[in-house]
């Protein structure tokens, strides 16, 4: 489509507008009424933000269109002019209380919503809560009682989890954004998104929850390193970094019948929590110049996720033990296939491996008791085919057989020559053991890593 410049594109607009009874729908008929809408045509904005105009927009984008594939042309239409970022448009959708009551009360239709219009929904109010922060959620959403739990009722509805995510990263300043983040604490945000991985929800609803979980974690973590001048945790990454959440999660995987849709979402909500950011130092070691400005941030696994994890890891083991049911594949039927849980679970354990924590040792010493990793290596030789299994068992392999991942981490102002100098003097080991402080650390997962170590090369042999 080629943008036009010269005076007479909106000839035909202008006409229009020139008639006393003009409707919405024959302007909306006009190819060029997006671009006058942006190009901040005033006569086409006076009309479009007269109340009677505004109605119709939003009715278009939160009402069942007729059917016909034709009929969607207005609601997208519609949703366009809504979200063009014109300031008169976004003044007159966030400060009318009447337009913002009627785009809510698509939330209370019953389920399912229609996916397209979830999404005109969806984008129209991200636009608001972006451009009309105060107006939009301080002054009407949190007015609204509700309002959370009909976003979670449709959480679905794929859209929704964008709503949610928009509440989290796109509030500014920062001060109102942990103000937001606050309220949707104590409305339990994470607490109900976690309860929707549950056997007895259906896939779409765990899948969608798993997501907005893990895309929360890492919005909040990415925030937490941007903006490190506020004193304040986020409350929301807090409550999911917390034992009693990981706890609640592990619950409702391993509690009743066991499901493959909320095993593998909520390990893929475990997988985000044991996430490691890496010291940016490490990309820029044989760079004799580094970048200016170079921030050296890491982040070390809460150990209230591993005190969580370890009692169930039992669980995962047993897991590992029980193959799907055959599947049927173009070779013929597969007797007894590796499937989605068993190779997430390996990468669980992976993860677990490389995490730095101090009950790391912990974790090593029951992976050990439950002969897990001998397990690993057996599926290994057994599925010979399968990749995705052999990258896991070869991350968990380097894992133990190097050091302790978090000692591996370059420390700021560390060289790397001092870091691997293989002779210390005898003045430098009698200073360490004078620091009784981290010697039992110290010697604990050392112990846990010999044993690890000890573990995989008697199952090679």
């Amino acid at each position: 489509m080629f943008w036009k410049f010269d005076l007479h594109t909106s000839s035909h607009l202008e006409a229009l507008l020139d008639k006393e009874d003009v409707t919405l729908t024959e302007l909306m008929d006009e190819e060029d009424v997006l671009q006058e809408c942006k190009a901040q045509n005033r006569r086409l904005l006076m009309f479009l933000c007269q109340d009677q105009s505004m109605q119709e927009l939003v009715r278009l984008i939160t009402t069942e269109p007729p059917t016909g594939v034709e009929e969607t042309k207005y609601p997208n239409i519609a949703c366009e002019l809504l979200t063009s970022d014109v300031g008169v448009i976004n003044d007159k959708l966030g400060n009318e209380e009447p337009l913002l009551d009627s785009l809510y009360a698509f939330l209370e239709q019953p389920s399912p919503l229609n996916p397209l219009l979830a999404s005109f929904f969806s984008k129209t109010i991200g636009n608001l809560i972006t451009r009309k922060t105060e107006q939009v959620i301080h002054t009407f959403l949190q007015k609204k009682d509700g309002f959370l739990s009909l976003v979670l009722k449709h959480i679905d509805t794929s859209a929704m989890m964008d709503v949610l995510l928009r509440l989290i990263s796109c509030v500014e300043p920062p001060p109102l954004r942990l103000e937001t983040l606050t309220w949707l604490n104590e409305q339990k945000l994470a607490q109900r998104l976690i309860e929707l991985i549950h056997p007895e929800r259906d896939d779409e609803r765990q899948s969608n929850a798993s997501q907005t979980l893990c895309d929360i974690i890492r919005l909040s973590r990415d925030q937490a390193s941007q903006l490190q001048e506020i004193s304040q945790p986020d409350p929301l990454l807090a409550v999911l970094e917390s034992q009693e959440c990981v706890e609640q999660l592990l619950q409702n995987m391993f509690s009743g019948e066991r499901t493959e849709s909320c095993i593998v979402n909520g390990i893929q909500v475990l997988l985000t929590l044991l996430e490691i950011r890496r010291p940016v130092e490490v990309y820029f070691i044989s760079l004799v110049i580094k970048p200016p400005n170079l921030q050296f941030l890491s982040y070390t696994v809460n150990s209230s996720i591993l005190l969580a994890i370890q009692p169930h890891l039992i669980h995962f083991h047993q897991l590992l033990l029980e193959p799907p049911k055959p599947m049927l594949t173009t070779l013929g039927v597969l007797e007894e296939p590796l499937g989605n849980t068993r190779l997430h679970v390996a990468r669980l354990v992976a993860s677990l491996l490389y995490t730095s924590s101090a009950s790391h040792a912990v974790v090593a010493q029951e992976l050990c008791r439950l002969n897990t990793l001998n397990l690993l290596l057996d599926l290994f030789f057994k599925y010979t085919w399968n990749n995705f299994l052999h990258l896991q068992v070869e991350l968990c392999v380097a894992a133990i057989v190097r050091p302790c991942a978090h000692e591996m981490r370059l420390q700021p102002g560390l060289g790397t020559q001092e870091k691997f100098k293989p002779n210390q003097d005898t003045s430098q080991e009698q200073d360490l053991t004078e620091t009784p402080t981290s010697e039992p650390s110290d010697t604990s997962e050392n112990s846990a890593h010999n044993l690890m170590v000890t573990h995989v090369s008697v199952s090679a042999v």
